[in-house]
């Protein structure tokens, strides 16, 4: 959507949910970014082998909604900021309910563990590639996102990006939660959570350039 448009249909009070094209492009773009994100994951860091014990296990289905949270809320920040002049409302006190209850969980287990288990419940066996495996993986829906948005008028470029990039971020954490055979709460808590963040950045960083419109 440029300038012009949106003069026109400002003009004619036409309200920016009847543009269906744009809204259905970034729902596409989101969808297919998705999608690719999940098909590099399996050709390049396969799917978890003991995938099908770990989704019987009550640690993996916390580790995948918190992720799933995040993608909820930065969804309707992608959505909400899309558009001119549109407030983000009571979104970052749901943004921060996933991630106090996770660090409430982590905070537990590292409180009733004993002192020599706590390093590796907090570092795993995998936290010097999981943020870095996230942001690759995120990276399909960051490019998906930007492209989308630009369409739709959004105004607060540096929030968009930083939107875009948190909600990039999450589902790459969703992915990767199948293939990452980590499972306790003080990794989750920091290590996904820096992995979501890294493109939180780079989308606040690039957004007043990329969605400029």
């Amino acid at each position: 959507m440029r300038t012009n448009d949106l003069i026109d249909m400002l003009a004619t009070g036409a309200s920016l949910e009847q543009a269906g094209d744009p809204w259905r492009r970034l729902v596409y773009a989101i969808g297919s970014g998705a999608l690719v994100s999940t098909i590099l994951m399996v050709k390049a860091i396969p799917v978890n082998p003991d995938i099908t014990n770990a989704i019987q296990l009550a640690a993996f289905w916390q580790k995948l909604g918190f992720a799933a949270a995040i993608a909820a809320v930065a969804l309707l920040m992608v959505f909400r900021l899309s558009r001119p002049g549109v407030r983000l409302g009571n979104v970052f006190p749901a943004l921060m309910v996933p991630i106090l209850a996770i660090w409430i969980v982590a905070g537990i287990a590292l409180a009733t563990a004993e002192p020599e288990e706590r390093a590796s419940l907090f570092f795993g066996n995998t936290w010097k590639v999981c943020p870095f495996l996230i942001t690759m993986l995120a990276t399909p829906v960051f490019a998906a996102s930007f492209w989308a948005m630009r369409d739709l008028a959004p105004t607060n470029l540096r929030l968009a990006g930083a939107a875009a990039g948190l909600f990039s971020g999450a589902v790459g954490a969703v992915v990767y939660c199948f293939h990452c055979p980590e499972l306790e709460a003080p990794f989750i808590a920091f290590w996904y959570l820096l992995g979501i963040l890294i493109p939180t950045v780079v989308g606040a960083v690039v957004g007043e350039k990329l969605l400029r419109w």
